[in-house]
């Protein structure tokens, strides 16, 4: 392919000119690159000054007492159910044990001889004993999670005081 001595000029011009145009890019981009490196150094510095405390002393104005004032509701709630399905519990099992006393089938049978037969014809569990054992399996779910709720670690949420890089209150840099 023969070129024209002015095609090869102009040809020439261009090809400087992309290679002038290629180094002011890279020079640039160089630029940018060392811009963003202290951008995100700043922002590291502004952070851990400004941000961390803030952050620290909202959650100790702000989240943990109401995490705490949660946490005793939670436990009173498990307690006055603990309480409450124990005394239905109990209700319910001193009702079994006064119909099965002798001296009440006797006085059941004195008033209604029909009546006594059907509570002696009942046999195996029926829907109270399932009730039963369905609130104590909700009173023992219940109390799995306020004990769960009691032992968790809650340090591990946050940041440390001591900051990871920082020697004797210096930072880092």
């Amino acid at each position: 392919m023969s070129l024209s001595r002015k095609r090869r000029k102009e040809l020439k011009r261009l090809r400087s000119s992309a290679e002038e145009l290629w180094g002011n890019q890279q020079q640039v981009l160089a630029h940018a690159n060392s811009v963003a490196r202290e951008a995100s150094r700043q922002l590291g510095h502004v952070t851990r000054e400004e941000v961390v405390p803030r952050m620290r002393s909202g959650y100790e104005s702000y989240v943990r007492p109401g995490m705490d004032t949660a946490r005793g509701y939670a436990r009173s709630a498990g307690d006055a159910a603990q309480v409450g399905l124990g005394n239905a519990l109990g209700s319910l099992l001193a009702i079994g044990d006064i119909a099965n006393d002798a001296r009440v089938r006797r006085a059941v049978e004195r008033v209604s001889p029909r009546a006594a037969a059907v509570v002696e014809q009942k046999k195996g569990p029926g829907v109270g004993t399932y009730l039963a054992i369905g609130a104590g399996i909700v009173a023992a779910v219940g109390v799995a999670y306020a004990v769960w709720q009691t032992f968790r670690a809650d340090d591990e949420l946050w940041v440390a005081d001591d900051e990871p890089g920082t020697a004797s209150g210096t930072p880092a840099a």
